[in-house]
C-alpha cells in the first residue's frame, strides 16, 4: 500500500504546529513568563527553541521522511543489521498512549466549558459559584466520562477519514480558526482599561523578579518550556515527516512550525495578563487559571459570554489539534506494525484509548484517595510526569544519538536527508555540537525534572 502524503505544504505545517500547540502553551507559558522576569524569560525561551528545539525536531522529521514509516518501524529500516535502536519504539508508543490517557480528559473539560459558557451557565455567577462549577465537574465521573468519550470519538472520527480528507482538511480549518480567534481575543484584552499594565508585567524585562527567582532558575525554566512545547522525542512528529515530500529542506519547515507554536504561546499571554490586570484578578497557573480565574474575568466583561465562548472554543481547538495529531501517530503505528487497514486500526485504538483514559477520569473522584509519587498528586499528575519528565527527554536523546553517531544512522545520512530540497540547509559543521552538547541539554532537563519532582 502506497504511503499517504500531505496534499499541500500548508497542511504539513499546520498539522505539525497543531501537534506542538497544546494546552501547555496557554495555561503554562504565560504564567511561567510572568513569574520568571517577563521579557528576559521570553528571550531565553526563543534562544533555547533555536539551539535545542530546531536541531532535535529536524532530526525527528528526518528519521520519518527517510524511512517513510512511523516510529513503529522507522528505526528498523534505517539502522544497521543487529542494532537495537528500534527499541525506542516502545518508549515512543508508550509516550503517545500515556499522553492521550490524560489529554483526552482535559480536552473534555474544554468542550464542557465551551458548552457551559455558550449556554449561559456562568451568567451572573460569583467567584464561589465558578469554583463550585469547576469542582463539581471534577467530582462527577459521569460528566467527565461523557466529555472524554466525545473527544475520543471526534478525534478518531476525523482520523478514520484518512490523512488528506480527514486529518489535513479539518486541522487546516481548525488551525486557521485558532489563529484568528487568538488574535481577536488578544486585541480585545489589550484594549481593556488597565490592560496595558498586564502587558508590561508580561513582556517588559523585570530584573527584580530575575534576582528574586535566580538567573539559573529562569534559564532552566526557559529550557524546560522550549523543550516540552514541541512534543519531541516520542515519534509524534516523526509520523508527519513520513508523509512529507522532498521538495523542501527540513530546517526551513521546522523554523515555520516553531514560529507558529511560539506565536500562539506569546499571544496566549496577551489575552490572559491584560484581562487579569484589567479586572484586578491574580493570574495563577494551571487548571485554576483556565477554569476558575478566567470565567470570573469573562463575567466582569461586557459581552463576556461571547468572549468566554470564543476563548473556550480556541482552547478546544488547541487541545484537539494535538489529539488528532497523536491519534494519527497511534493509528499509523498499528497500521505499520500489524498491517491493519486504517478503519480497523482506528476502531481498535478508539476502544483502547477510551479505556486507558478512565483512570485519569476516576482519579479526580472515586479514586481520589490514590496519591502516587507524593501527597496531593492525582493520577493525571503521574501520567504527565512520566511523559514530560521522562519519556520526552529520554526519547530526544535517542534521536540525537541515532542521527549523530556512526553506531546509529549517522551524521552524513542525516545531513543528506535534512538538506534535500529547497530552503535553508542544516549546517554540516554542527556535528560536534549536536553529538556532544545537545544530549547534555536533554540530560539536564531529564535530571532537573526528576530532582524538582521528588
Amino acid at each position: 500500500m502506497a504511503r499517504e502524503k500531505f496534499s499541500s505544504r500548508l497542511g504539513f505545517i499546520l498539522i505539525s504546529a497543531g501537534c506542538a500547540i497544546g494546552i501547555g502553551n496557554v495555561w503554562r507559558f504565560p504564567y511561567v513568563t510572568g513569574n520568571s522576569g517577563g521579557g528576559i524569560f521570553v528571550l531565553f525561551y526563543i534562544i533555547f527553541l533555536i539551539i535545542m528545539g530546531l536541531p532535535i525536531l529536524t532530526m525527528e522529521y528526518s528519521v520519518g521522511r527517510a524511512s517513510r514509516l512511523s516510529i513503529a518501524k522507522g528505526y528498523k529500516k534505517l539502522e544497521k543489521p543487529g542494532q537495537k535502536w528500534h527499541l525506542h519504539a516502545i518508549i515512543g508508543v508508550a509516550g503517545n498512549y500515556l499522553l492521550m490517557m490524560y489529554y483526552t480528559v482535559v480536552s473534555g473539560w474544554m468542550l464542557d466549558y465551551f458548552y457551559k459558557m455558550l449556554s449561559g451557565r456562568f451568567a451572573g455567577a460569583d467567584v464561589e459559584t465558578v469554583k463550585g462549577i469547576y469542582h463539581g465537574m471534577l467530582a462527577n465521573p459521569g460528566e467527565l466520562t461523557f466529555w472524554m468519550l466525545l473527544v475520543v470519538v471526534l478525534g478518531f472520527g476525523i482520523c478514520v477519514l484518512g490523512l488528506q480528507k480527514g486529518v489535513e482538511k479539518i486541522t487546516k480549518v481548525m488551525m486557521v480558526a485558532l489563529i484568528g480567534i487568538i488574535m481577536l481575543l488578544a486585541i480585545k484584552s489589550i484594549t481593556l482599561p488597565g490592560g496595558v499594565e498586564g502587558l508590561k508585567f508580561y513582556l517588559v524585562p523585570n530584573l527584580d523578579t530575575v534576582k528574586e527567582v535566580g538567573l539559573g532558575n529562569v534559564i532552566v525554566a526557559a529550557m524546560n518550556q522550549s523543550f516540552f512545547t514541541l512534543s519531541i522525542g516520542i515519534g509524534a512528529m516523526q509520523i508527519f515527516g513520513s508523509y512529507m515530500d522532498r521538495k523542501r529542506t527540513l530546517l526551513g519547515e521546522t523554523l515555520i512550525v516553531e514560529a507558529l507554536d511560539t506565536f500562539v504561546a506569546i499571544f496566549s499571554g496577551l489575552i490572559i495578563f491584560p484581562a487579569c490586570f484589567a479586572f484586578g484578578v491574580e493570574a495563577d497557573s494551571g487548571p485554576s487559571l483556565i477554569f476558575i480565574t478566567l470565567p470570573n474575568v469573562f463575567n466582569s466583561m461586557a459581552g463576556g459570554r461571547i468572549w468566554g465562548s470564543l476563548f473556550f472554543i480556541f482552547m478546544t481547538f488547541a487541545a484537539m489539534s494535538t489529539i488528532i495529531a497523536v491519534f494519527e501517530n497511534i493509528i499509523s503505528f498499528a497500521m505499520d506494525s500489524f498491517g491493519w487497514s486504517r478503519r480497523k486500526a482506528t476502531l481498535a485504538n478508539m476502544i483502547v484509548v477510551a479505556a486507558l483514559s478512565m483512570p485519569c477520569v476516576l482519579g479526580f473522584n472515586l479514586w481520589s484517595g490514590f496519591e502516587p509519587l507524593r501527597a496531593g498528586n492525582s493520577i493525571m499528575d503521574l501520567e504527565d510526569f512520566l511523559v514530560s519528565n521522562l519519556l520526552l527527554p529520554l526519547g530526544s536523546i535517542i534521536y540525537i544519538l541515532f542521527c549523530t553517531s556512526r553506531y546509529g544512522w549517522g551524521w552524513d545520512k542525516f545531513i543528506k536527508e535534512a538538506n534535500c530540497g529547497d530552503g535553508p540547509k542544516f549546517p554540516k559543521k554542527l556535528r560536534f555540537y549536536c553529538a556532544y552538547i545537545l544530549p547534555l541539554f536533554a540530560a539536564v532537563i531529564l535530571v532537573y525534572g526528576l530532582i524538582t519532582y521528588f
